[in-house]
């Protein structure tokens, strides 16, 4: 009868349940259980010595190197040695530094929220944050030891599942194996909520926290309040915001790197055909736009990103900090554009904004209320607002198309969704907010009222979908004139933006 091998120091046969490592000495295998290996460290062993080789040929090599070695000889690699060189221009060209009590809505609606606002001292910013003695071991007592977190592992840019105290023994460590960086742990349900308050200029922004109603059956998304701790040398690539979101940074303790590239055509572009490479893990976004901006975010200091940049994140010290996203009126199209780019990437985003879509109806029906009680007080809303409006009720089309709305629907807020969901049925609730768009932008006394009674006869009537283009389109020409001589002006032109392109508001469906 022939003999079963026996390997490892434990001496038994081969198990194939069990994960073995070969040593490169004396090319017996062990298992890694046995030697204190883990399977998912393997990748990361150069040359494996066993206990016993460990004597005559010294200890395992591994492969992986500090953020020092790699800032010194690599040019491609998770984290490249680009990173800090001079090629990214450092923050004062582009980031705009304010005090907290100047970070008001009237200012960003005078100015508008395109450029990253830096705020070096929290007072005047209406937000709360722990005292500085908060550290890690106070974030597991506040969110819970057992509460599953995801981790990424910075050198091979990947990411897993660990428990909260698990990560914070490895936190505290002395012999940290790994990079790992926690990015992702939301906490507005735990709590820590009680204890963190974001930027009041985020509450009064937030279409999550000021429109999605408390009772709707789809939770409000969990994107206000993320925990963020990072290791020495922890690296986020470059990336977008899920849903286009902004995002808000404020520093505890420590110190977070940003490198940030403005969200033009161009730019948008090329990180799509770099996101969707299959090596870009391997290259350096930076290296191929024309400007890469790099913003250092000290302890105690604030950032505000706005929806759209493309940016990376280096942690050079420990670190703790506090972020959270908020979709909002001012940058509509940005986030539409951005919305769309992700969903063509097919990103799996470990921060998502999840139910995007849903969002934007319950916006759908806040505008239309607004712009109602505007035309009523015989005031005129915001250009931000009317620009917004337009490009929701242009995404609201693109969802109800007949060959869309099974994609869709499953967005569409509860109340908003018809007995039998039909092309028909959904459609009248877009054009209910076209018509009212133009009713309302359009000065009132410079449209008559018997083309005001046709709008509303046409919302009221129940036609059919085709009855009533046919109707629209002897409208048109009609309410176009009207509208061009109108004094009203948008981005300071006569005639409204809503209205020069190919698709009007009142344009009949396809």
């Amino acid at each position: 009868m022939a003999t079963v091998p026996v390997y490892c120091i434990c001496r038994l046969p081969y198990d194939v349940t069990q994960f073995m490592i070969e040593c490169d000495a004396c090319k017996d295998w062990f298992h890694g259980s046995c030697v204190g290996v883990d399977e998912d460290e393997a990748p990361d062993i150069d040359i494996y010595h066993c206990p016993n080789c460990e004597k005559t040929d010294g200890k395992s090599t591994s492969k992986s190197v500090c953020l020092a070695s790699l800032l010194q000889s690599c040019t491609c690699c998770p984290v490249p040695a680009v990173l800090h060189m001079q090629s990214c221009t450092c923050c004062p060209d582009i980031v705009v530094k304010l005090n907290g009590s100047q970070l008001t809505m009237d200012y960003l609606e005078e100015v508008g929220f395109n450029e990253p606002i830096l705020v070096l001292k929290k007072d005047g910013l209406g937000m709360s944050m722990p005292a500085p003695t908060f550290y890690i071991n106070d974030v597991e007592n506040h969110v819970g030891p057992d509460v599953g977190v995801d981790v990424i592992d910075v050198t091979k840019q990947t990411d897993s599942k660990m428990k909260l105290k698990d990560f914070v023994d490895y936190y505290y460590s002395t012999n940290r194996k790994k990079v790992l960086n926690i990015i992702n742990l939301e906490f507005s349900d735990k709590r820590m909520d009680s204890i963190v308050e974001s930027p009041q200029i985020v509450r009064r922004l937030s279409w999550v926290e000021n429109y999605w109603p408390d009772d709707a059956l789809l939770g409000k998304p969990k994107v206000t309040k993320y925990c963020l701790i990072g290791v020495k040398d922890s690296y986020t690539d470059f990336h977008i915001e899920c849903g286009g979101a902004s995002v808000w940074y404020h520093v505890l303790k420590g110190e977070k790197i940003f490198f940030l590239i403005k969200p033009t055509s161009a730019n948008l572009s090329l990180y799509e055909r770099w996101r969707s490479s299959a090596n870009h893990t391997e290259m350096f976004f930076a290296d191929q736009v024309d400007k890469c901006y790099k913003c250092t975010l000290k302890q105690g200091q604030t950032l505000f990103i706005p929806s759209g940049w493309i940016n990376a994140v280096l942690t050079p010290v420990d670190t703790l900090a506090f972020s959270g996203h908020f979709v909002h009126n001012l940058s509509v199209e940005m986030q539409m554009r951005a919305y769309e780019v992700e969903k063509r990437l097919k990103v799996n985003c470990l921060t998502p904004f999840p139910n995007f879509e849903t969002a934007c109806w319950y916006v759908g029906r806040h505008l239309l209320e607004r712009f109602k009680g505007l035309h009523k007080s015989n005031k005129q809303p915001a250009a931000y607002l009317v620009h917004g409006a337009k490009i929701i009720n242009g995404a609201f089309r693109a969802w109800t198309k007949k060959q869309a709305l099974l994609e869709h629907e499953d967005e569409l807020p509860e109340n908003m969704k018809p007995t039998q969901c039909t092309y028909g049925c959904i459609s009248s609730t877009t054009f209910k907010l076209s018509a009212s768009l133009l009713d309302i932008m359009g000065k009132s006394k410079e449209i008559s009222q018997d083309l005001r009674k046709k709008i509303i006869d046409l919302r009221k009537s129940g036609s059919s979908l085709g009855a009533i283009s046919k109707r629209l389109k002897a409208l048109r020409s009609s309410v176009q004139t009207i509208v061009r001589s109108s004094k009203y002006k948008h981005h300071g032109t006569t005639q409204p933006s809503y209205l020069s392109g190919r698709r009007h508001v009142l344009s009949p469906r396809d």
